[in-house]
C-alpha cells in the first residue's frame, strides 16, 4: 500500500510552471490519447497525460523525471506486470520519496490505511488522489462534498471495534441517489467530518455503532425520535437490552426507501425481529391478502401497534384500545363493502354484554384508578397475529371453536352456549327474527305508552282544576 498525503513540494503556483525540455520531450507522445499499457491478465491502463491538468494540480512544478527517475530521453524501458494492481502499487512507491510514513500518520485517516498496509492490504494512492491530476484537499478544490467523500469511501475501507468485529465503510452511491435523502450533503448527518476535519471514533461492538449513529436522526425528525423515546422498544433498550431496534434497524442508513406506498415492505422490517409473528401472520386472512393478492387495505403491524410510540401490547391500557383499533378498518364503509362485510361489526360488539361491560370497567377504573378484570375483546375470539376467515369453514366447526373460546372465560359454557350470542349481525327478519319482531313491538308499544301516560297526567291536571 502506498498512501499520498497531499502536501505541496513547493510554492510554486501551476500557473507559473513551464515544462522543461524533457518535459516537453515526454509529452510529444504522452499528450495523445490513445498510448495504452497492456497487462499479462488482459487489462490495460492508458498513458495519456493531460498536460493542463497536471500544471493545475499539487505537482504541477515537477518534472516527469522527479517522479518517474529511471526513464530519460535516452531511456524508456520496458517493463512487464501480471495486472493492472500490481501497476498501480510498485508505481505509488515513488510517492514515499517525498511522502514518509511520518507525514502520511498526521492524517488519522491515512494511519489507519498504513497500519493496513503492514499487515499485508495495499491501498495505492492513485486509488483516491489520481496520478498526475492530484488535486489539494486544504485548498477545497473539489467541486462537492459528495466527491470528496467518496474518493475514500468507494474504497474496500473497514472499521474495526474493540471486540473484534469490523464494519464496512464502502458506500454505495447508487443507493444514496435512491434515498429518499439525496438531497442532503454527507456531513448533514455526519456532522463534525468535513475536509479538514475526520475524527477518529472507537466503539466497543458494532451495535454500538449502529445505536449511536441512529441518534443522528433526531435533529431533522425530533417528532417522530420524541414518540420512539415512549415506546417498548426504547425501554428495552434502556434496560440494557442492545438488541431493541433503533431508526436505522428499520429506515436503513443510507438506502431510505419512502415508507407507506408498499405495506409489505413495512411489515418484511418488522420481520427482522419478529420472525415468528411474521410467520403466523402470512398465513392469516390479512396477511394472504397482502402478499399473495397485493391487497392494500389489510392492516400490517404499524396499523395496530404503530410506528414509533410502539406500546407494550400486554398492558390493560393497550388491551381496551383493541375494538377502537378493529373499528379503524371494520366500521369503515369504504374499506368493508369492498369485500362483502359489514360495518356492524364494532357497533354490534359495544352494545352487547362484552362491550358494555368493558366500558363500565374502564369508568370504574378512571374513577377509582384501580385494575379491573379482563372482558373479552376483538381477539379473544378472532385471535391477534393468526386471525382466519370462517366463509370455507363449516358452520358445526366453527360453532364448537366458539365454544372452546367462551370456555376460556365462562368454565361451564356447554355446548349450545354461544346460542345465546347474535353474534355480529343485526336482528333482521331473516336472521333472530324473533327478536327483531320483539324489538319493533318495543319501538311502538314503548312510545305509545309514554303517550298514555303524559295523557292521563295531563287529564288529571284539567279535572283537578275543574274540581277546584
Amino acid at each position: 500500500m502506498i498512501i499520498l498525503a497531499i502536501i505541496p513540494v513547493n510554492q510554486t503556483t501551476a500557473a507559473d510552471t513551464v515544462f522543461s525540455d524533457e518535459g516537453q520531450r515526454c509529452l510529444e507522445c504522452h499528450s495523445k490519447p490513445g498510448i495504452v499499457k497492456k497487462f499479462e491478465n488482459g487489462e490495460s491502463a492508458e498513458a495519456f497525460v493531460d498536460a493542463a491538468k497536471f500544471r493545475e494540480s499539487v505537482h504541477g512544478s515537477l518534472n516527469c523525471y522527479d517522479c518517474h527517475s529511471d526513464f530519460s530521453a535516452d531511456s524508456h524501458p520496458q517493463r512487464r506486470y501480471r495486472s493492472k494492481e500490481q501497476y498501480k502499487i510498485k508505481s505509488s512507491l515513488v510517492c514515499r520519496q517525498c511522502h514518509t510514513p511520518e507525514k502520511i500518520k498526521a492524517k488519522l485517516f491515512h494511519d489507519k490505511l498504513l497500519n493496513e498496509e503492514y499487515e499485508g492490504k495495499p491501498h495505492p494512492c492513485t486509488n483516491c488522489h489520481t496520478a498526475h491530476a492530484v488535486t489539494s484537499v486544504s485548498k477545497k478544490t473539489y467541486k462537492s462534498e459528495e466527491q470528496y467523500c467518496m474518493k475514500c469511501h468507494t474504497q474496500s475501507l473497514s472499521m474495526e471495534f474493540k471486540d473484534g468485529d469490523t464494519q464496512t465503510l464502502k458506500i454505495d452511491m447508487s443507493s444514496i441517489m435512491t434515498s429518499v435523502h439525496k438531497s442532503l450533503n454527507c456531513s448533514d448527518c455526519h456532522f463534525g467530518f468535513s475536509n479538514s476535519n475526520h475524527p477518529r471514533r472507537d466503539f466497543k461492538s458494532k451495535r454500538s455503532f449502529f445505536i449511536a449513529n441512529s441518534e443522528v436522526c433526531r435533529r431533522c425528525h425530533y417528532d417522530k425520535y420524541a414518540k420512539a423515546m415512549e415506546s417498548i422498544h426504547y425501554t428495552v433498550l434502556s434496560q440494557g437490552n442492545l438488541n431493541a431496534p433503533v431508526c436505522t434497524d428499520c429506515h436503513g442508513s443510507h438506502l431510505i426507501l419512502p415508507s407507506g406506498k408498499e405495506k409489505s415492505y413495512i411489515t418484511q422490517r418488522c420481520q427482522k425481529c419478529h420472525t415468528e409473528i411474521y410467520a403466523t401472520y402470512a398465513k392469516s386472512v390479512h396477511g394472504k391478502a397482502l402478499f399473495d393478492e397485493h391487497n392494500q387495505d389489510v392492516p400490517i403491524c404499524i396499523d395496530c401497534h404503530m410506528a414509533h410510540n410502539i406500546k407494550n401490547p400486554l398492558t390493560l391500557d393497550y388491551r381496551e384500545l383493541i375494538p377502537d383499533m378493529c373499528g379503524n378498518c371494520h366500521a369503515n364503509k369504504d374499506i368493508v363493502s369492498k369485500y362483502g362485510l359489514s360495518t356492524d361489526v364494532v357497533k354490534t360488539y359495544l352494545s352487547d354484554f362484552h362491550g358494555i361491560t368493558l366500558n363500565f370497567y374502564k369508568k370504574q377504573r378512571e374513577g377509582v384508578n384501580k385494575p379491573s378484570r379482563l372482558i373479552a375483546v376483538c381477539t379473544d375470539c378472532h385471535g391477534t397475529h393468526n386471525i382466519i376467515s370462517t366463509r370455507n369453514i363449516a358452520p358445526a366447526v366453527v360453532k364448537a371453536n366458539l365454544v372452546k373460546r367462551c370456555q376460556q372465560c365462562h368454565k361451564e359454557a356447554t355446548k349450545n352456549f354461544p346460542d345465546a350470542w347474535l353474534s355480529h349481525y343485526t336482528p333482521a327478519p331473516d336472521h333472530a327474527s324473533m327478536i327483531f319482531i320483539i324489538n319493533w313491538i318495543y319501538k311502538i308499544f314503548t312510545p305509545i305508552m309514554i303517550a298514555g301516560i303524559i295523557l292521563q297526567i295531563l287529564l288529571h291536571i284539567w279535572r283537578y282544576a275543574v274540581n277546584r
